[in-house]
């Protein structure tokens, strides 16, 4: 009996320690509407159960799995798959994955200072209408104008991808300009090509066909967004949440104002939100400036990388220009060099005969 009760706790503990090898967890980030933030270590089941994901969607994320990039609106969520940047977006919180890596950090730090800025607005607005009743109106208008909390998180992730991305391609421009003027101007003055030279605008252009290839997929994904105005309703979180929990009719849905208890002061704006109809609900004119903003940017970093492109091209039809001249030229001196020799063989031939040193 004593022998069993040494046993059993080791059998528990080889069981517990099998379930925690199993379960395979990943570090997430939770950052709130007022900007206070959370390390969540979790498995994706964890996950999946605290924003109503499905796996599929989550799989999305999964850095082991090549995705291209993705911004998929679901009934409760935004799945946002943009490079390193990696985000589960609901109407009052901001899932990131992996928050220590270097590139994510500074996202962190972004989404924190500007996520709650919206509500310090709100209680200072709160403040000043007590004291000055006749600047409502002023103040109904800049809270008209201001974005639910899934748009401005969504616009932190775009203005980092977008800035991301021209940074490379920026850095990519300083190193590739250079080397390929160097090619050329060796290969003028020179006359020839060092296979440094060669290699090393060759890695160049290879790291340019990548960066084209990263930057086209989130242009592409931001361009089909734009071209569906279904798929852009859906990134409308807190204008389904609000019509969701909204006691009015169907035929005056309430606007996108999330009924969360940090900005309880926009709840209180039903009179003005039940006089919305449903064309003005289905309404996409801001998420499409804001979406069009960033295309803009990400398509001119686009076009630089094609300038680069077309320059390295140019380059690329110059330097064979110049060996094909280079080899014509090799090629003449070759002929020449077997005229002379087949003249001056016939000479000496002619002059041996001619002093009767050989037969005919």
């Amino acid at each position: 009996m004593a022998r069993e009760a040494y046993l059993v706790p080791v059998v528990e503990a080889q069981v517990a320690t099998l379930k925690k090898k199993t379960a395979v967890t990943t570090s997430w980030i939770s950052i709130d509407a007022k900007g206070q933030s959370v390390i969540l270590d979790v498995d994706k089941y964890a996950i999946m159960r605290r924003v109503q994901v499905h796996a599929r969607d989550l799989r999305i994320l999964d850095p082991m799995l090549s995705y291209p990039s993705t911004i998929l609106g679901r009934e409760k969520v935004i799945v946002l798959n943009l490079e390193h940047i990696k985000a589960i977006i609901t109407a009052e919180e901001v899932l990131l994955r992996d928050p220590y890596d270097d590139n994510v950090i500074p996202i962190v730090a972004e989404l924190k200072r500007r996520l709650p800025q919206d509500n310090l607005t709100c209680q200072d607005q709160g403040e000043e209408e007590e004291e000055h009743p006749s600047a409502r109106n002023d103040m109904d208008t800049e809270e008209e104008n201001e974005f639910p909390f899934e748009f401005r998180a969504l616009e932190v992730a775009l203005e980092a991808i977008c800035s991301f991305l021209d940074a490379r391609t920026r850095e990519l421009e300083i190193d590739a300009y250079p080397a390929l003027d160097e090619l050329t101007s060796k290969l003028y003055l020179c006359g020839q090509i060092s296979s440094r030279n060669l290699d090393r605008v060759r890695k160049l252009k290879s790291a340019m066909t990548r960066l084209t290839n990263r930057v086209q997929k989130v242009r592409d994904e931001l361009e089909q967004l734009l071209d569906d105005d279904d798929d852009m309703t859906d990134l409308y979180l807190s204008r389904k949440l609000a019509g969701a929990c909204s006691p009015v009719s169907s035929f005056s849905v309430p606007s996108w104002y999330p009924p969360s208890p940090t900005i309880g002061s926009k709840i209180s704006r039903t009179s003005r939100a039940s006089a919305v109809t449903v064309e003005e609900d289905n309404d996409v004119e801001e998420l499409e400036m804001l979406l069009e903003a960033y295309f803009m940017q990400i398509d001119s970093t686009l076009n630089k990388l094609t300038t680069l492109r077309e320059y390295i091209d140019d380059t690329e039809d110059y330097i064979n220009i110049q060996l094909d001249n280079h080899r014509n030229q090799l090629i003449q001196v070759v002929i020449l060099t077997g005229l002379l020799c087949t003249s001056t063989f016939t000479s000496i031939v002619s002059y041996a005969r001619h002093k009767g040193l050989i037969g005919s």
